[in-house]
């Protein structure tokens, strides 16, 4: 008895611990937050440096990847299952959005077929979110 009691209390604290471990304080999320920021900035700025579809690409994937950090962010600030459907969300609409954009280096059948396939995975991910968040 005592030993289950002895383990039932370290495995409690073990949690505790972690619990407090990851928790975030007002000014790491800034500094985060500040980060990401830049980041996207220099992202961006490397951009400038490339010309017509490859800078639109290039513009696409830094959004998308500035917009997916945000939302990781606030998925580790404030975990919540709101904030982790938000983090999918932002996922797949940067896939979407850099996937739609490649296809505009292309014509004809080649460039609806682009279009289609990547509507046809968007829908796929957010059905697949729908699916995840229906088993909460």
């Amino acid at each position: 008895m005592k030993k289950t009691a002895l383990t039932l209390a370290l495995a409690t604290g073990c949690l505790f611990g972690a619990v407090q471990a990851s928790a975030m304080t007002k000014d790491e999320y800034k500094a985060e937050k500040d980060k990401i920021s830049a980041q996207y900035k220099a992202d961006k700025a490397q951009c400038d440096t490339l010309k017509d579809n490859a800078k639109d690409v290039c513009e696409k994937e830094a959004k998308g990847k500035e917009n997916i950090a945000k939302a990781e962010l606030e998925q580790s600030y404030k975990p919540s299952n709101s904030h982790a459907k938000k983090v999918a969300e932002a996922k797949a609409d940067a896939a979407y959005d850099v996937a739609k954009e490649k296809c505009d280096d292309m014509s004809g059948d080649a460039k609806n077929a682009c279009q289609s396939q990547a509507k046809a995975d968007h829908e796929k991910a957010k059905a697949d979110m729908k699916a995840m968040t229906a088993k909460k």
